[in-house]
């Protein structure tokens, strides 16, 4: 990649209902194709969740990569519904669907008023026993445990003790898993459940709000509750809010997104 090329860089809250609370993103404008060890290279100096990598290739059709500080990912819902969101008001796309070549397949987000509505695949966990050390890993008895396709989802009996875990991150980050989805049914009526998302093996101690775990939380709360339509409360200390509408085999993802930087990448 030429040296002396520049990208626009935005950073964005995604899930977000104010400035500075849901997850932020960043978002790469490519002018063509990078290297991976390149785009690694980024996602470590920006330092967040995941740094999102946008190429076009038609007109309405864009390459989408994700990485952390440490890894590329397979899926990530904040950092798509981050890049709708600079295609549609920073780049001024007037389309209002929009579609990601992505290493889950092909993903859409499409506009409506101040929302983002992500379509992604579902990723149903099945009930498994569970693992040696977890229970003394997070500090909390479990009372369901399931394995999605890279997640472990964890159940507790009570909203106020998810809030209140402070799993030890060294032990954590040695299960076989992509992250920790850990949930609870909520204790406030705007709510079906509360959630938070550890991954240290991905370089992410605390994810503040995960979209794609919802793909598998989406499921599990809407199977428990009878009810398509649910809403999800991520409780980290940023905190977020996510919709979601359950479809057969696919989720959608509501959520709403809001930038907070904008400049050029020199690299």
């Amino acid at each position: 990649m030429n040296d002396a090329m520049n990208h626009a860089i935005y950073i964005v809250d995604a899930f977000a209902e104010q400035r500075f609370s849901g997850n932020p993103a960043a978002v790469c404008l490519l002018n063509g194709d990078a290297d991976d060890r390149w785009m690694q290279a980024v996602a470590t100096e920006m330092n967040l969740s995941e740094t999102a990598f946008l190429r076009q290739t038609s007109d309405n059709e864009w390459a989408l990569r994700w990485f952390t500080p440490t890894m590329e990912v397979d899926l990530c819902g904040h950092a798509t519904l981050a890049s709708a969101h600079v295609l549609w008001h920073e780049i001024g796309i007037q389309k209002d669907v929009l579609r990601f070549n992505t290493r889950s397949g092909w993903l859409s987000a499409e506009r409506s008023g101040e929302w983002i509505h992500l379509d992604f695949p579902v990723d149903r966990a099945v009930p498994s026993p569970i693992p040696e050390g977890l229970e003394q890993t997070l500090g909390a008895g479990i009372e369901a445990f399931c394995q999605g396709r890279q997640d472990l989802l964890v159940v507790l009996e009570r909203d106020a003790v998810l809030r209140g875990l402070a799993p030890n991150m060294q032990r954590l980050a040695k299960f076989d898993t992509r992250a920790v989805i850990v949930t609870a049914p909520s204790d406030l009526d705007a709510y079906d459940f509360v959630s938070r998302c550890f991954a240290p093996r991905a370089g992410i101690p605390e994810d503040p709000v995960t979209g794609a775990a919802h793909c598998t939380l989406g499921p599990y709360w809407g199977e428990r509750l009878a009810k398509q339509q649910l809403r999800g409360f991520q409780a980290s200390k940023r905190g977020g809010v996510v919709g979601v509408d359950l479809q057969g085999e696919r989720v959608r993802l509501r959520g709403k997104a809001i930038t907070t930087l904008q400049g050029q990448l020199r690299a």
